[in-house]
């Protein structure tokens, strides 16, 4: 089932031919079956009108909701992109040490995250996730202990964008 929905294009495809078989199947039906008098014919007109609006409006708010949530999830990449960079940037306010040892984690830790938003198979989104938490560990370890060594302002703000980043 799930190979199916790999091929959103094909679910379409699919879902259209079903559909219009069955709006064929019923007109046939429908007609051969119970034929509408004239008289109830406009009130048939306007329960399907109706119907259709209702439908469209439906459609128009998921589109609407679809799009809202593409938006979100940018607005989302692009913080977590800046986050990292900045990160990146601020860490020079650490011993070179310190600094190096949480630059190779950041790289590292950007690795993953790009992988995470290319990936689609669920037992690697699981291995990411796993490395990730770890990394987040790790880096937030090795900011703490920068700054438990040297507790100054800039430090500080080093601190505050690794928050930044792990949020």
């Amino acid at each position: 089932m799930s190979a199916i929905l790999d091929h959103p294009l094909a679910v379409f495809a699919l879902s259209l031919v079903i559909l219009w078989l069955s709006v064929q199947i019923g007109a046939l039906v429908g007609k051969k079956m119970h034929p509408l008098p004239s008289d109830e014919r406009d009130d048939f007109s306007l329960v399907v009108n109706a119907s259709l609006t209702l439908l469209a409006l439906i459609i128009g708010f998921t589109f609407s909701m679809a799009v809202s949530r593409y938006d979100q999830r940018k607005d989302y990449e692009e913080e977590e992109a800046n986050a990292i960079g900045t990160e990146y940037l601020r860490v020079d306010f650490l011993s070179p040490s310190d600094g190096a040892k949480v630059r190779d984690l950041l790289d590292r830790y950007l690795d993953q995250r790009l992988l995470f938003y290319t990936t689609h198979d669920s037992h690697q989104l699981e291995q990411v996730d796993r490395e990730t938490s770890k990394l987040q560990a790790e880096m937030w370890s090795a900011v703490r202990s920068a700054a438990a060594d040297n507790p100054t302002p800039p430090v500080t703000l080093a601190v505050w964008g690794m928050n930044d980043v792990l949020i």
